[in-house]
């Protein structure tokens, strides 16, 4: 028995229950399909947070209050108030920084606005003139805060599109003024739709100057963040060691364990964050494949009903000189034929479930070729995995026993 014959009768075995091979067929392709669709999604994911943190711009740094994390029990490190005026003096000095271009000291919060009995929860965020830079927020009406705002504890607030939207409607704001913890402050800019940017909506939030925010809104004399900007990004690893022992002199540490503050670069943020979305993408997809295996005991529950059902046929052909590794080869050639037949639809599943889903929600799919050929290889060693014991079961039929089988 050639394998062209192998294949033509695995193929003849195949069709003989269509609704069968179709149903055992749909296990692979839920299982490729679900592999595919949660390595797209988490790619895409990857992409988009990567895309905003990237939006703070390649020379950005920034000073975070507190030890660094290391765990989930580290988290409540980041809530300290470590970072002081001091230390603001302390790194806008040229002889300890000399690489540092600009700094701004940022204090944020969700507070809630009220217009004329209308009310909206925002994200308030206090900061300086250089914030319009970073972020390029430049309004559509009106001015951004400037830096007499911050010097003078300016009572000004530059608004989002829909904050806007939600107190004023389609009435003006600039030069009204929006009651934030009981202090009111006037409306001297609006932003134009902007979206999400790094981690912030820029639509939901309201800027004012952070000294504002710290005396009237927080009621703080410490910071939440200082964003550093070097002059240029071959001075990014300068910068950095120079704003670690500036601070560590100024908070009177020589061990640098025990740092209450750490400073995290968007180089550093992108590895950390990219590090956790492909190991959260991994883990689904190794979920996803567990459907795949359910398929595999799918299949290998199909091909042992078909040897029962076709011991005859397997004796008769035993008895006229077919060899074991042609009885063998025909139900792997079976196995293999049915995941081969799923992961193909599996893949055209897959591939337009998520195109459809990035279309739908304007996600950044991303079609991974690698997540693609492994999951069609893994289909095909699900195949010869579970169909290589019913193959081998047939194959070692006695034919006269086959022969008398009722």
């Amino acid at each position: 028995m050639i394998l062209s014959y192998s294949i033509k009768t695995a193929f003849r075995g195949l069709t003989t229950h269509k609704s069968r091979s179709a149903l055992t067929i749909l296990g692979i392709v839920i299982g490729v399909a679900a592999i595919i669709l949660v390595v797209s999604l988490g790619e895409g994911a990857q992409n988009l947070i990567l895309g905003q943190i990237q939006g703070l711009g390649s020379k950005t740094i920034a000073v975070i209050p507190g030890r660094e994390p290391t765990g989930p029990s580290d988290a409540a490190q980041i809530f300290s108030d470590s970072l002081k005026e001091k230390d603001l003096v302390a790194l806008k000095k040229k002889e300890n920084v000399p690489t540092l271009k600009n700094i701004m000291p940022v204090v944020f919060g969700g507070e809630s606005a009220s217009y004329q009995g209308e009310t909206y929860r925002l994200t308030l965020f206090g900061g300086t003139d250089l914030m319009a830079e970073i972020f390029s927020l430049y309004p559509s009406e009106g001015v951004f805060i400037s830096e007499d705002d911050v010097r003078g504890i300016g009572s000004v607030v530059v608004i989002g599109s829909k904050v806007k939207d939600e107190l004023f409607g389609s009435s003006p704001a600039l030069g009204e003024k929006i009651k934030i913890k009981d202090k009111s402050l006037r409306v001297i800019g609006v932003l134009p739709k902007k979206g999400q940017v790094s981690f912030f909506n820029f639509d939901e939030m309201a800027i004012v100057p952070y000294t504002t925010m710290q005396k009237y809104i927080l009621g703080i004399n410490y910071f939440h963040r200082f964003i550093v900007e070097s002059e240029n990004e071959a001075l990014i690893s300068r910068t950095v060691i120079d704003v670690n022992q500036t601070l560590r002199e100024s908070h009177d540490i020589t061990d640098p364990s025990k740092d209450d503050f750490f400073v995290q670069t968007q180089e550093d943020l992108v590895k950390s964050l990219g590090t956790i979305t492909t190991a959260l993408t991994m883990f689904l997809a190794a979920v996803a494949a567990i459907s795949l295996i359910v398929g595999g005991i799918g299949i290998m529950n199909i091909m042992l009903v078909s040897v029962t059902e076709r011991t005859k046929e397997i004796g008769l052909r035993l008895a006229v000189g077919a060899r074991q590794r042609d009885i063998l080869s025909q139900f792997l050639i079976e196995a293999v034929t049915l995941c081969f037949i799923g992961s193909l639809f599996g893949v055209a599943f897959g591939v337009g479930t998520a195109k459809f889903i990035g279309a739908l929600t304007q996600w950044p799919i991303s079609i991974s070729l690698t997540a693609t050929l492994i999951a069609i290889a893994a289909a095909a060693f699900i195949g010869i995995f579970f169909g290589y014991y019913p193959a081998r079961k047939a194959s070692r039929l006695d034919p006269i026993d086959a022969l008398r089988y009722e």
